[in-house]
């Protein structure tokens, strides 16, 4: 399969290096809040970047003092009491869509977090495979304070697997933001660093993962995705299954080769 393009996007930046897509949200003024162009564009890109075999691990942060507040105050929320029914579900649908396509990726994501996360923020954060952060970084999942349902986006499915499921309904009840270290404490940040040290320590881990057997990582995403709704005998069998796939691929020889000659194993990435 050809290595898909991925046209320059209007709504945020994007920029490739070493293997490393790196999305950066680009509305500063309003914290990084998402409009309907936003969320489309997002979505599309995340799909593009399934065949885009020059990346090989994505970041997702923001600029400014926020990561992202949510949907728009005005852009969004303000234009769907303008929408019937199906006018709203199509846009729940699509951004939805967004969280399927950030996990159906067969490549790590990571989100770096440099300040507020809210809303549907907090779920996009959620919804990548490792979550990086500012020590400044306070997040909420606030929806309920709006009137809404904590179930937004996947949130409702995704958090209590990342954080159990207490800690997860009483984030979801009261939507009050936590801390940086409190969010550490919970499981659902990996790391919290310096704030002037997040750039530098992001890139630092998206380049370690690009350098790694990108099949073989890619194995691991699509198994944990779907062993969340299998037995322990069906998961033994498609993990028999994974793992003889992954023994077919010339990075399994390339490891063993490498440390024979001990050396340091140089992977396909692709």
């Amino acid at each position: 399969m050809a290595s898909s393009i991925i046209p320059q996007p209007e709504h945020f930046l994007y920029h490739e290096e070493n293997g490393v897509a790196t999305i950066t949200l680009n509305r500063p003024d309003t914290l990084n809040s998402l409009t309907f162009e936003v969320y489309a564009e997002l979505r599309d890109t995340f799909r593009a970047l399934q065949t885009r075999d020059a990346v090989r691990v994505v970041v997702i942060t923001g600029k400014g003092r926020g990561f992202c507040s949510g949907g728009d105050v005005h852009s969004i929320i303000g234009e769907l009491f303008k929408r019937d029914m199906r006018g709203i579900l199509e846009f729940t649908r699509m951004t939805g869509a967004l969280v399927r396509n950030i996990r159906a990726l067969r490549k790590p994501v990571i989100a770096s977090l440099n300040g507020t996360t809210a809303g549907a923020g907090a779920v996009i954060a959620l919804a990548c495979d490792l979550r990086i952060a500012s020590e400044k970084a306070k997040i909420a999942f606030l929806f309920v304070k709006v009137g809404l349902s904590g179930a937004d986006m996947g949130a409702v499915y995704l958090l209590p697997k990342v954080i159990g499921l207490s800690r997860a309904t009483e984030l979801l009840y009261t939507g009050d933001f936590i801390t940086a270290q409190q969010a550490y404490q919970y499981g659902l940040y990996n790391r919290v660093v310096k704030h002037e040290d997040l750039e530098r320590e992001t890139q630092a881990w998206a380049e370690k993962l690009a350098q790694g057997p990108a099949f073989s990582i890619g194995m691991t995403k699509e198994m944990l995705n779907r062993e969340l709704h299998m037995d322990l005998d069906t998961a033994l069998e498609a993990e028999a299954q994974a793992q003889a796939l992954c023994m077919f691929n010339p990075d399994f020889r390339e490891a063993y080769e490498a440390f024979l000659e001990k050396r340091e194993p140089r992977f396909n990435q692709r």
